[in-house]
This record gives C-alpha cells, sequence and structure tokens, in this order.
C-alpha cells in the first residue's frame, strides 16, 4: 500500500502527459502524429504478428553479450588500476582520452572492422560500457577508507587476502554503479546502432517505421518501449544495490 501511495504523483504525472498529448494531436488536426490511442492499436499489431517480440530479443541479445563483455573487461582491470600505482598511472591518461569520444562516433569503425551483422553493435556497447565501469572501478579502489587496509594488516594477513577479503567487498558498491551506469549507455547505443547498420532490433523498427510509409504510430511506441526496458533494465541494477553484501558500507 506504501508503494502504491509513493507511485501515485508519478502516475498522475503521465496521465496528465499523455491527456495533453492527446488534446494536442486532436486541436492542431494533426494528420501525420499519432494519439495515444494510435500508437497503443499500433504496439497492439506489433505484438500479434509477433516482430515486436523479435526486435526486443534482438536488441536484448545484443545488450547482453557487448554488456557482459565489458564487465568482464572492465572489473578485473579497475581493480588492477586502482590496485597497483604503477599501471594506474600509465594507462589512466589513454582511458580518459578515450572515455570522452561518443560512442556514435565508433559506428563507422565499427561496421568497417566488423561489418553488418551482430558484432558491429556487440562491439559498440562493450566499448562505450567498459569505460564507465573501468574509472568508476577504479576510484572505488582509490576511495577506499584507509582504516580497512590497517585493521587487516595489523592481522597480519597477506596481500592477497587483504585484496580478495577487503578490497573487493569494499569497492563492490562502486562497481555496481559503473555496472549502473554502463548498462545504460550500452541501451542508448544499441538503439543507435540498431538504426544504421541492422535489420532487427528496436532502432531498426523505429527508422523502419519511419521509412516504410510514415508510420509514425510505430516509431512512437518504439521510443516508448525503449524507455520502458531502459526503466527495467535500471530497476534490475537498483536491486543488486540492495544485496547486503553491497550496501554493507553505506551507514544507511
Amino acid at each position: 500500500m506504501h508503494k502504491i501511495k509513493e507511485s501515485l504523483p508519478a502516475m498522475a504525472i503521465i496521465a496528465l502527459l499523455l491527456t495533453a498529448w492527446w488534446l494536442i494531436v486532436l486541436e492542431t488536426h494533426s494528420v501525420i502524429f499519432p494519439t495515444p490511442w494510435q500508437v497503443m492499436t499500433g504496439t497492439a499489431e506489433l505484438i500479434k504478428d509477433g516482430t515486436l517480440w523479435i526486435h526486443i530479443g534482438a536488441s536484448l541479445m545484443r545488450v547482453g553479450v557487448g554488456f557482459s563483455l565489458a564487465v568482464v573487461v572492465a572489473v578485473p582491470l579497475g581493480l588492477w588500476l586502482g590496485w597497483v600505482k604503477g599501471a594506474y598511472s600509465t594507462l589512466n591518461p589513454l582511458f580518459q582520452i578515450l572515455r570522452p569520444i561518443s560512442p556514435i562516433a565508433w559506428i563507422p569503425l565499427a561496421i568497417l572492422w566488423f561489418g553488418v551483422g551482430n558484432a558491429s553493435p556487440i562491439y559498440l556497447i562493450f566499448i562505450s560500457s567498459v569505460f564507465p565501469m573501468i574509472v568508476q572501478t577504479t576510484a572505488g579502489v582509490h576511495t577506499i577508507e584507509r582504516r580497512y587496509l590497517r585493521a587487516a594488516q595489523n592481522f597480519g594477513v597477506s596481500r592477497y587476502t587483504l585484496f580478495r577479503q577487503v578490497v573487493i567487498p569494499a569497492v563492490l558498491p562502486q562497481i555496481i554503479v559503473g555496472m549502473r551506469i554502463g548498462l545504460g549507455v550500452a541501451w542508448l547505443v544499441v538503439v543507435a546502432a540498431e538504426m544504421i547498420a541492422l535489420r532487427s532490433g528496436l532502432g531498426y523498427l523505429i527508422i523502419d517505421s519511419r521509412n516504410a510509409g510514415n508510420r509514425y504510430d510505430l516509431v512512437i511506441a518504439g521510443m516508448i518501449i525503449i524507455g520502458l526496458i531502459g526503466l527495467l533494465l535500471d530497476g534490475v541494477m537498483r536491486l543488486l544495490e540492495g544485496l547486503k553484501s553491497v550496501r554493507w558500507r553505506y551507514a544507511h
């Protein structure tokens, strides 16, 4: 009941926006821009013929593979950079140069290197999400309170045990934050890549609906579905932040 009350303001704002959208379309007598009802019927059409699930599955598959590869690379690399001062001073400038480059700027190179199949968007997802996770993980190691390390050293633990039982648990919240940021970027990038180089996925659905008969009801439907899935993915990452092994470091 409490959660329902908390969600009421957000639901009221959404209802207000939908009402305003509907009234504006009716008032302007637009023959191109759809009403919310037309978007709903367009979505039902995609569900009925099964194409919606094909596009959603294709986009999620690409994000899942690219993001998983990024986690496998970024987390160990970030821990190493944070723990070894020489590695940080050597490689951090390179990552700081590469990190601000827009993932969209990598699209021509991705197509040149990997063609127009699934490898291109997977590479784009990897390259866009790996840097936020590296930076966040490295920062997490650097912000570990010295008292944790001193307490472990006072007990005479080895460097390996210190790293495994103190550093990794202490930096885990920052790793989850980096993963959350990286996943959000990955979801943005896959949609952009599908608009340019593929024939499946939600990005392709949007651009194909625009080109094939100005189906703006399907364009808006695709945009809304992208937003809802992005919200769901972020919610999953927020659940990870609530795990005991993650939140123990925070006072609250």
